[in-house]
């Protein structure tokens, strides 16, 4: 078949295929141009789940009428100068107008602030309609209609009318987190209007918008992140590890103002939470990326969805570091979501209820499931690490079985004794979790502050603070290592080897003792006695695959992190052991000075606060 030049209709319709994947498509990008062309308001109207009809209606500065029939050719566009590096619009390809109007009956309507009447230009499947006089205010609305109608293939691929209104209403709330001094409207066929009115552009009217999107309950259950690193802003909020999703579309993300969809953020995030949320949960976060445009390329797909940054490692370190220092340094804080729950299960007639107030599962179930009991911290021959847990009121090792005798400590005092026991309990009051009243189910701590209620499961609580007691002592010096019989050499492709060499410093400190053996060949001669027997093949090839994603050796910690949680686990104050007075209130001082401790090491919730408000309102008081 001799080669020939494609007709201009059949490249937008390739293009097509890569811009316009759905109705949401469309949506993004004809929001994206009115933003770009200063909008305060955008209106957007669907029918057909956006298949039939797709308006989007903007106050912008407005195409003038001469320029219409370049905004539907492509390759123009009104956003990029002679530097490709300096992209500081949404759009910039000038492919989306003319790849919609391949597929569909388009037509644009505008009128400039000084032009006196507007004007209107279509295309139809891709056949372009004459400019037409048109009757408008200022900015511009442009109509998609029987969208794929040219390429009934696609057709095919396409989801029910529901399916395709929530991805459009997905897109709508992603874009407007990013521009809050922006009013949006979406109104379906079936009725329903989401509203997102316009706020501040500051810190607060960002949050506004934020809850606007997320709900009310995210403010209070989020931490303020504001960090800088070589030139990378980052800023946002992100949610305490006890007020978690069962999926991830609630982590939205932003590079210079424009969504993404960025695997290396997702990964950082989920990097971040490691210690606190167990596998199965997802942190709600909204973060923004402010860098240099010349070291961020978002041309890698015609979506625009996509980004790559010239240094990952410096991404990817920023937005871990960040948010563990926010988390360390809010304190400790539990959901609110918790004490919603409570007043759920206390009310008359309400279901029996499972888990925690922002849907979790059983975490006994889950903790039961991961197996954690196989492990005998107290028998393993590698322990390299003091099992002792030394804080005010448990002078014992590692609460062995053994050594838990001492909490028997028979019949508890009366509340009112054991509150005066200690410090004073006016002073107690006033900690975050109060002074303790008494041991319930020999499992519960019950704690009274000034105005609330606060129940602790001592073995979760327990485990939070011997797990950051051992991997403080775990990363303040060398991890131990063993040497192995026989060096063993692993085969790998000469840019890994080289990678590996690399970071063998970083490696060692770790306990992997690591060196090149001639060419594509690395030799291990050391691993970290936490390990054990380990398959050293496959430890080394998923250390060279992550350090080629993200250049870090990360892998490794983790799973020293995931014994040293296992080791707190079975070394940590059992359900069931009576607690004096003295003893309680030292676990609750403690809570308060560690980083984390609102969740154990699976994130199953440590305590829940009930507000003597809430509490009053339970009795009619309210």
């Amino acid at each position: 078949m001799p080669i020939r030049q494609l007709s201009e209709t059949m490249i937008n319709q390739i293009a097509a295929g890569e811009v316009i994947e759905r109705p949401a498509s469309v949506v993004k990008e004809l929001v994206e141009n009115a933003l770009d062309a200063g909008a305060g308001r955008v209106e957007i109207v669907t029918a057909g789940g956006g298949l039939n009809l797709v308006r989007v209606t903007d106050d912008g500065s407005g195409i003038p009428e001469p320029e219409l029939a370049l905004a539907i050719a492509r390759h123009c566009t009104s956003k990029l100068t002679e530097d490709i590096n300096d992209i500081r619009s949404l759009g910039f390809r000038g492919e989306a107008l003319p790849s919609i109007g391949s597929v569909s009956r388009l037509s644009i309507r505008s009128r400039t602030a000084a032009g006196d009447s507007a004007a209107e230009i279509g295309i139809e499947g891709g056949r372009v309609l004459p400019v037409r006089p048109a009757a408008a205010n200022r900015g511009t609305t442009v109509e998609v209609r029987d969208l794929f109608f040219a390429t009934p293939a696609r057709l095919k691929f396409m989801k029910g009318e529901r399916a395709e209104s929530s991805a459009t209403s997905d897109v709508v709330k992603r874009i407007a987190i990013a521009f809050p001094a922006v009013r949006f409207t979406l109104a379906g066929s079936d009725r329903s209007t989401l509203e997102l009115p316009a706020t501040d552009d500051g810190a607060e009217g960002s949050l506004r918008r934020i809850a606007q999107v997320m709900g009310a309950d995210f403010p209070d259950n989020s931490i303020a992140i504001n960090a800088m690193r070589e030139g990378v802003h980052l800023t946002g909020h992100v949610s305490i590890p006890s007020f978690t999703r069962a999926n991830a579309l609630q982590q939205y993300a932003y590079v210079n103002g424009r969504p993404v969809r960025d695997k290396l953020i997702a990964g950082a995030i989920r990097g971040a939470y490691a210690d606190v949320l167990p596998r199965d949960r997802h942190a709600v976060t909204v973060l923004f990326l402010s860098l240099d445009p010349a070291i961020v390329d978002v041309n890698v797909h015609p979506a625009k969805a996509d980004v790559r940054f010239r240094d990952p490692g410096l991404v990817r370190g920023l937005i871990v570091g960040a948010i563990r220092q926010a988390l360390a340094d809010s304190g400790i804080r539990a959901a609110t979501t918790g004490a919603a729950g409570m007043m759920a299960a206390f009310r008359p007639g309400a279901a029996s209820y499972g888990g925690s107030a922002n849907g979790h599962r059983s975490y006994d179930a889950a903790y039961r499931a991961s197996g954690t009991s196989s492990f005998d911290a107290a028998r393993s021959p590698q322990r390299p690490l003091d099992m002792g847990f030394e804080g005010a009121g448990f002078e014992h090792r590692g609460l062995r079985e053994n050594d838990q005798a001492a909490f028997d400590a028979g019949p508890l005092a009366s509340a009112d004794a054991r509150a005066g026991q200690g410090e004073a309990a006016e002073t107690l009051l006033g900690a975050v979790l109060g002074a303790a009243r008494a041991q319930v189910h020999e499992n519960y701590i019950v704690a009274q502050t000034r105005d609330s209620l606060v129940i602790v499961d001592q073995h979760a609580a327990h485990e939070r603070l011997v797990y950051e007691a051992l991997k403080n002592a775990l990363h303040s010096r060398p991890v131990p290592s063993q040497m192995l019989l026989l060096p063993e050499i692993i085969d790998l492709p000469e840019e890994d080897a080289e990678r590996l060499a690399m970071h063998s410093e970083t490696l060692a400190r770790f306990g992997l003792g690591i060196e090149r053996f001639g060419p594509g060949a690395v030799a291990v001669r050391e691993t970290p006695s936490m390990l054990g027997e380990t398959n050293v093949q496959q430890l080394v090839r998923d250390l060279a695959d992550e350090i080629a994603d993200n250049d870090t050796v990360e892998t490794l910690k983790e799973r020293l992190d995931k014994i040293a949680a296992t080791m707190a686990c079975h070394g940590s104050v059992r359900s069931g052991r009576l607690l004096k007075a003295e003893e309680m209130n030292a676990l609750l001082r403690q809570m308060e000075a560690t980083p984390g401790s609102g969740t154990c090491n699976h994130g199953r919730p440590t305590y829940i606060e009930l507000k003597l408000a809430d509490i009053e309102r339970l009795f009619g008081r309210r």
